[in-house]
């Protein structure tokens, strides 16, 4: 069987569900029952990473050094994973992760700008933990644009590179073209895959890039993530498994880790709703949807409208502040065509 090292950031992609408020505790019990089920990385932080708490992005219950304090203690066997977006997270960030015991540390960058990426992985490097880029919002590049950023990245000190979903747009032909490609451009270097749930093939597109080659895949107990939320975990390991890829998990601690992970995490599992599926036919990043609902509500315009506005003009994880000017620019025009 082909060996497939598994990735969750149930502890981090999960937070957008929550408005980041998962407590310590929390944290904990989670950590502790990933790491029984054998999970190879356990990815911990605020959900858009390391230093974004803010009121522009969502104020965190809890620090980052104690976030990452709090899951080193809880893992006997398993890595600890961070994230972080250049602009919300600095080197210093980065340092003081590697110093709480991180040793996974993924740099997220629009999957058109990897030079943003280039100091970050040097210092990493440096730090001497693996060193991994991942290219966000990817449906916005071809496969030949991807396949030469991942070259790029490696070229920066990555030891493994990949693409997220990010908006859950792709359908698996999709995946298949841009993992292929970029496993051809980078050789022996690992390929990640990152989805996202909006149109309901999360699982089939993380098989479809396991098939094409990707080494890294992606999974949060129940899918708890974003929007619709992200692959998930315990229904791709059986499949993956049953693929011909070997994860070395531990079935049933999984299933116990996710039965955990709704109970404790998250108010239900996330499932493709109404929004997240318009979200994901606009190609407009999953973790806008309460801000856009929100905002939509009180001008009383369609949310629909402003998820396809959105991805009209091609916004990007960072840019909530677009949604204002979207939501003022439809109630401007209803409100205009009522007169």
């Amino acid at each position: 069987m082909n060996p497939v090292v598994i990735h969750d950031p149930t502890l981090r992609d999960g937070q957008h569900a929550v408005r980041h408020q998962l407590t310590a505790a929390a944290l904990r019990r989670y950590a502790e029952a990933a790491d029984a089920a054998r999970i190879p990385v356990v990815e911990v932080g605020h959900g858009n990473g390391l230093g974004a708490s803010s009121l522009q992005v969502g104020l965190a219950a809890v620090t980052d050094d104690e976030m990452l304090a709090t899951v080193r203690d809880a893992l006997r066997h398993s890595r600890m994973g961070v994230f972080m977006l250049p602009g919300w997270g600095t080197s210093a960030d980065l340092q003081r992760a590697v110093e709480r015991g991180a040793d996974v540390v993924r740099i997220g960058v629009h999957a058109t700008e990897t030079s943003l990426a280039e100091r970050h992985l040097g210092v990493l490097r440096e730090a001497g933990v693996e060193a991994q880029c991942v290219l966000m919002m990817s449906h916005m590049a071809s496969p030949e644009e991807l396949a030469e950023h991942a070259a790029r990245a490696v070229g920066y000190g990555a030891q493994a590179v990949g693409i997220m979903d990010s908006a859950g747009h792709f359908l698996p032909p999709d995946v298949t073209a841009r993992i292929a490609a970029m496993a051809k451009a980078v050789g022996t270097v690992p390929v990640i895959f990152h989805g996202h749930n909006n149109l309901g093939m999360a699982v089939a597109n993380s098989v479809a890039a396991a098939d094409a080659g990707a080494r890294i895949i992606d999974g949060c107990a129940r899918g708890f993530g974003a929007g619709a939320g992200n692959t998930q975990l315990e229904v791709l390991v059986p499949v993956l498994e049953r693929s011909g890829f070997a994860t070395g998990i531990d079935l049933y601690a999984l299933l116990d880790a996710a039965d955990l992970a709704e109970r404790e995490l998250m108010p239900a599992p996330p499932i493709p709703t109404s929004m997240s599926i318009v979200s994901g036919l606009a190609g407009v990043f999953s973790g806008f949807k309460h801000r856009v609902v929100e905002l939509a509500a009180a001008a009383g315009v369609d949310p629909r409208d402003v998820f396809f506005e959105l991805g009209r003009r091609q916004a990007i994880a960072g840019q909530e502040d677009l949604i204002v000017d979207v939501v003022a620019q439809l109630s401007t025009n209803a409100h205009g065509k009522d007169k």
